[in-house]
């Protein structure tokens, strides 16, 4: 827990900001909305507005990746969206002059973009430079021969994308696990692991996260997984390879790849030893859409690990990992015509560690 600790003074000196960060994220009232010309609307526990069009509710994917940039995460949206037929921009809160005046942002830049690549929905956020995106979570890109029959040419295509300007962590050739595979930190500082699947085994979705416990959590990738899958239904594990001492004496016995469900979601994880500059921070967050307050309860319970790190529906769990438990309804409970019961609302909420619904219904109502 050495590195979590060491993260307690930092927490502590951005406290102010990330509590901007977290009241502008969570109400309306002081920023501009738009969707671009080009995309579908869509919405999800956070700055949610209308749902115009049909479009899919993000709270269909219960687990929702949040990317912290510095100021270009339009910049890396747009890059993203350009990489993958299927993808697409949702909504687009922008400050205004009020809301950047309190934050020190500049007045008509983005906040908050909600995007999807391959059907897989993720939320970017300009949050400033005091946390760095890093490989302890990165994202797998399965290309599947069986399902695509350019699926190496695509593969090839991404990777000559991502790795412009980026840094290649593992080279682009064959490994005794896969006929083609690289692991790449892009430009923006989000890492993708880009392999051609095996037609013959398991299908699984094109987009997968995945976990890399290093340095004080190094070995704790199984029970983690454990405990991950011990808290959310319809989960299970897949894969399981531990690592033999022929393969890396040091690390026998310790997972060198598993994948798991939760929640429906795949996820991977890895042990990637203790010889690493980096550990899991906010610079990747996972947010998990609550339908009331018992679930709510039940996930901050078993996750809350760092108590500095809670704030307003944020926290940290035993593995460093950083996550967002928050109501689906969040935007209901903050939002309101009259700019009084909005404020009286939001006031209540940055008083909150965990989120309590009933308190924001009452601060909302008056009662």
């Amino acid at each position: 827990m050495h590195n979590i600790k060491q993260n307690r003074d930092k927490l502590k000196r951005y406290n102010s900001f990330f509590f901007i960060i977290i009241l502008l994220l969570a109400v309306q009232i002081n920023l501009k909305f738009e969707t671009l010309p080009s995309t579908t609307q869509t919405t999800n526990g956070i700055n949610s507005i209308e749902n115009n069009g049909g479009a899919e509710n993000m709270n269909t994917q219960k687990i929702v990746p949040c990317l912290w940039f510095n100021n270009n995460a339009e910049e890396a949206v747009n890059f993203y969206t350009s990489l993958f037929p299927n993808s697409k921009i949702g909504r687009v809160a922008r400050y205004d002059e009020a809301s950047a005046k309190v934050s020190g942002r500049t007045a008509g830049s983005v906040l908050t973009m909600e995007f999807e690549l391959e059907d897989y929905k993720f939320l970017a956020l300009n949050g400033g430079p005091h946390f760095q995106i890093n490989p302890s979570i990165s994202f797998f890109l399965n290309y599947d021969p069986s399902r695509d029959k350019y699926a190496e040419e695509n593969l090839n295509s991404t990777w000559s994308k991502l790795v412009d300007g980026g840094t290649v962590l593992m080279p682009l050739q064959k490994y005794p696990f896969s006929e083609k595979y690289g692991w790449v930190q892009d430009k923006f500082g989000v890492s993708w692991q880009l392999i051609l699947s095996n037609p013959e085994g398991d299908e699984k979705p094109f987009i997968i996260p995945s976990f890399l416990f290093v340095g004080d959590v190094n070995g704790k990738a199984e029970e983690a997984t454990d405990f991950y899958m011990s808290l959310f239904d319809r989960s299970e594990r897949g894969q399981m390879e531990k690592y033999s001492a022929d393969i890396q004496p040091d690390m026998e016995g310790l997972t060198m790849y598993t994948d798991f469900k939760i929640h429906n979601q795949w996820f991977v994880a890895m042990d990637g030893g203790t010889m690493h500059n980096f550990t899991f921070n906010e610079g990747v967050s996972l947010i998990i859409n609550c339908s009331d307050q018992d679930e709510i309860d039940k996930y901050w319970n078993k996750l809350t690990s760092v108590p500095e790190a809670e704030q307003c529906g944020w926290l940290k769990d035993k593995y460093g990992v950083s996550w967002q438990i928050l109501p689906e309804n969040l935007p209901e409970l903050l939002s309101d015509p009259d700019p009084d019961v909005s404020q009286k609302a939001t006031n209540a909420m940055l008083q909150m560690k965990k989120i309590i619904i009933e308190e924001l219904e009452k601060a909302h109502t008056g009662n």
